[in-house]
């Protein structure tokens, strides 16, 4: 409950916060936003990941203070001083990343705050809720049970961009009346302008990413009868490009869009292997079929890691699909390309993806 939360932090001096890898906006803007309210009731809180945040939440308050674990000797003796170790929008050791075990490993007492399904047993406290909208919608719980009259506008700020990013703007199923109520608290303390924020969040994409969204969206498939579709990302397009995975960041709502699609995968090619993102719309839960894969995440949001090229990773998550998703049974497996379902792109697609594919060449001659 919060209230046990709010004793063992008030209770603490030096925190440590830290969040997954390959943050997003939920897991920074918790993350900024529960540290950013510890540091006025005067504790001494070190917000460590094991990567950076993405590059449209660098411009929140007090992202410059989010330090990159690289096992020194200055942040192994900060975890080990630790009262209190704070994590948050994640449940696993593997999914913090390289700084994982230290966390775990630390002496401190042990908190999660989180909304996924199945968290590891190591924690001491836990604040966990699975039909919560964010990580920081409850975070804002345990600031309401310790004094939210203390919120200052820059923790505020961080808490609803964390919640605008995690429920797609407030249009995702987890959005209630009682979470408008928590956005509009935090409008308040925040002087927000809401349009800002979103233009901050969403409304500054580099060249690099147009013509990276351009390529991807070349690469799209429908499979399953055009109720699954994928898009893909290759290490060469990156090179090609100059543009980072981070930049992607939302690339596979734009599948979601598409009428007869139920649930979406985003493949990322790495160095390592090959991140897949689940998406899906009501009825299509994708976090047993991403956890299939070694991975986990909410019903309609999860991730995984294969340790594949990406046509291989294509090609096994999107084999074991009728295994997860509730497809009808007269449902076929083959891709048929980026394409409608009488094999060519509706008016629409063609003219979204022309449109971008100008904005490419355009680019390129700067």
């Amino acid at each position: 409950m919060p209230a046990s939360i709010v004793s063992v932090l008030r209770d603490a001096q030096n925190i440590v916060i830290s969040t997954h890898s390959r943050p997003d906006g939920d897991a920074i803007g918790s993350q900024l936003g529960l540290g950013l309210y510890l540091q006025a009731q005067g504790k001494d809180v070190t917000f460590l990941n094991s990567d950076p945040a993405p590059y449209n939440m660098e411009w929140l308050v007090g992202a410059d203070q989010i330090q990159i674990y690289d096992g020194s000797l200055a942040q192994l003796e900060v975890l080990q001083a630790a009262d209190v170790l704070v994590v948050v929008d994640t449940n696993t050791v593997g999914r913090l990343g390289e700084v994982g075990k230290s966390i775990r490993n630390a002496p401190g007492e042990k908190v999660i705050i989180d909304h996924h399904t199945d968290p590891e047993t190591w924690f001491d406290h836990t604040w966990i809720r699975e039909t919560a909208s964010s990580a920081a919608e409850l975070v804002y719980e345990i600031i309401q049970e310790w004094d939210s009259s203390m919120l200052s506008a820059d923790a505020a700020q961080a808490l609803y961009v964390a919640i605008m990013t995690d429920t797609g703007s407030f249009r995702f199923s987890n959005v209630s009346a009682g979470l408008h109520r928590t956005v509009a608290d935090l409008i308040e303390y925040g002087k927000l302008d809401v349009s800002k924020v979103y233009g901050e969040v969403y409304e500054k994409r580099s060249a690099d990413a147009i013509q990276l969204l351009s390529k991807v969206l070349s690469t799209m498939k429908m499979w399953y009868d055009g109720q699954v579709g994928t898009m893909g990302i290759s290490r060469r397009m990156l090179q090609d490009i100059g543009a980072s995975t981070g930049e992607a960041e939302g690339f596979v709502n734009h599948l979601l869009t598409i009428e007869t699609v139920r649930a979406a995968v985003m493949f990322t090619e790495t160095a390592r292997g090959t991140k897949a993102s689940f998406r899906s719309k009501e009825d299509f839960e994708v976090h047993k079929w991403a956890a299939s894969f070694g991975g986990g995440g909410h019903r309609y949001a999860a991730g995984a890691f294969l340790k594949d090229d990406l046509d291989d990773a294509v090609r096994k998550v999107m084999a074991a699909a009728p295994k997860y998703l509730p497809l009808a049974d007269d449902a076929e497996g083959s891709d048929s390309g980026a394409t409608s379902q009488d094999g060519e792109l509706n008016d629409e697609d063609a003219a979204y993806l022309e449109s971008l594919q100008k904005l490419q060449k355009k680019f390129r001659s700067i």
